[in-house]
């Protein structure tokens, strides 16, 4: 296997978690807003479920440091990849905020081995 084929296999592993972090985080984020309306909706007290509410909203706050972990570890890989001189691989959607106008994507496949990686990478 070679090193371009092992950085694509880690792009597509990385966006898998990427994907997976972020629907953790839609999930639960739902079900911490859905809490306080099936309280009512059960006509129950506001103290009921408290600890419940507490222990969710401290989940999405887990879910959201999960998502920065990630991103730094893209940043890290990114900046792997450029000192090994490989071909930037883009997987899933690939604007990133530097971009401008926005250049596409969304596909969970390679879409290119020459679209740029953010150049913003923190050192690793």
């Amino acid at each position: 296997m070679t090193r371009s084929d092992i950085g694509q296999t880690l792009a597509l592993r990385l966006y898998a978690a990427e994907t997976a972090i972020d629907s953790a985080l839609v999930q639960t984020a739902r079900l911490a807003a859905y809490l306080p309306e099936a309280r009512a909706e059960a006509y129950l007290s506001a103290v009921t479920g408290q600890k419940a509410f507490d222990e969710t909203a401290r989940s999405v706050v887990a879910l959201a440091e999960a998502r920065g972990h990630i991103v730094r570890t893209h940043g890290c890989l990114a900046a792997l990849a450029r000192k090994l001189g490989l071909d930037a691989l883009a997987v899933g959607p690939v604007d990133k905020p530097e971009d401008g106008p926005p250049i596409g994507g969304g596909s969970t496949g390679v879409i290119s081995s020459k679209t740029p990686v953010s150049s913003n990478a923190e050192a690793c």
